[in-house]
């Protein structure tokens, strides 16, 4: 029977591990994203979960741990945030090139310096080329669930590539929302137990991690291009038969709201988000016709769904909550993947594309933040042309 709890994130995120059964777990301490290891230690210490539960001596060796995990054939579990997101750097390429379908937590932190503990999405999105499945939840609900769906889409015989399940640090990592909780049954429904294709066994002797020639490598790559060729469609198989077992109404890969006939477009991951659909309201409520567009998966990028939805908006404007220092408009990244995406809509369908920096170090984002930015969104539209590229809210001057 499926129960309801309040849940900060982080519990979320290890009540979804221990739903999905998972087998080994190799932790590491890092705020924000500690709790979930906290959580998962007490399950198995209470005999909750029966898993096999390892402390790494630093984040490289939480990823090496459950690389070795995967291989042998287990459903492994690892997370991190800010600098120890970074410090396991290495790993993720061997791990998306062996096709080791991990699982790993982030729950976001900002990157040093200065060395604050707020949260911002550039410990996460640094790897977003290393071949992993990405995506930000902006709920704990949200979190528990892409916890599943997560395994699901990356075990699957098409894919077979690990997973980064993303949430923002603090704003989703330690504040309850309320969590529904699922009947055992709907789980093993939806989450068969993990079948790898070539686990170690002397019996049956198989390559892993092997130093390879350089006109090897080539292809090793195109697999992986390939695999991601195939992701989206798997992606939205999974999301059809968790919505049927859950009773859920997710989208595939994006959150439109109020978009159908708006003029201005928030277009925005994570958290902030929330605090966004209020401003939309607000700005409806005075006869603007605002929207907002969120993106559930980062890797893989959706650009034709992007595309579509945003297609005949009149302007856009990112929220950028990691950086890209030197980038092509200066600003984040989200920009630089937006503006390809609608490079090839018709000119008259095309909107105007600008960039707002905000809840950069885990800075609040506050309504008037949002108010100012559609103003700037409006007035593009009342000029036909984008003034600048990117807005650094709350350090420059406003228009």
């Amino acid at each position: 029977m499926a129960t309801e709890k309040m849940l900060t994130g982080c519990a979320a995120a290890a009540q979804g591990a221990k739903f999905a059964e998972v087998e080994v777990i190799c932790s590491y301490p890092i705020r924000p994203y500690t709790a979930i290891m906290m959580e998962l230690a007490k399950m198995v210490a209470n005999g909750e979960l029966d898993a096999e539960f390892v402390h790494g001596e630093g984040e490289h060796a939480q990823l090496s741990v459950v690389l070795g995990a995967s291989a042998a054939g287990a459903r492994a579990y690892t997370g991190s945030s800010g600098v120890g997101v970074a410090y396991a750097f290495e790993v993720y390429s061997p791990m998306s090139g062996g096709r080791y379908p991990v699982q790993m937590a982030i729950a976001d932190r900002a990157l040093d310096p200065p060395g604050d503990f707020g949260s911002e999405h550039t410990d996460a999105m640094s790897t977003r080329d290393q071949g992993w499945l990405m995506g930000w939840a902006c709920s704990p609900q949200e979190v528990f669930d892409n916890t599943l769906m997560a395994y699901r889409i990356g075990e699957d015989p098409r894919v077979l590539l690990p997973q980064m399940v993303c949430q923002d640090g603090y704003f989703v990592s330690h504040i309850p929302d309320k969590v529904v909780l699922p009947d055992v049954s709907q789980v093993k429904e939806f989450l068969p137990p993990y079948n790898p294709p070539h686990p170690l066994d002397p019996r049956k002797p198989y390559s892993h991690g092997p130093q390879i020639r350089p006109d090897q490598g080539a292809p090793m790559d195109a697999q992986r291009a390939s695999a991601f060729l195939e992701v989206p469609k798997v992606i939205k198989e999974v999301t059809e038969e968790f919505n049927r077992i859950f009773g859920r109404n997710y989208d595939p890969f994006l959150e439109k709201y109020k978009l159908d006939d708006a003029e201005i477009a928030f277009f925005i991951q994570g958290a902030h988000a929330n605090t966004c659909r209020k401003v939309v309201d607000k700005l409806r409520s005075s006869g603007v016709k605002a929207g907002m567009c969120r993106l559930r998966w980062v890797r893989p990028w959706p650009t034709h769904e992007i595309a579509e939805a945003l297609a005949g908006i009149k302007a856009v404007g990112t929220i950028e909550t990691s950086t890209s220092y030197g980038g092509a408009m200066r600003g984040g990244n989200l920009i630089h993947e937006l503006r390809a995406t609608l490079y090839d809509l018709p000119d008259n369908e095309r909107p105007l594309v600008t960039s707002f920096m905000a809840g950069l170090g885990g800075e609040t984002i506050w309504p008037k933040d949002f108010m100012y930015m559609a103003e700037v969104l409006s007035n593009m539209v009342k000029e036909n042309r984008t003034k600048k590229y990117v807005y650094w809210i709350g350090l420059e001057p406003e228009e």
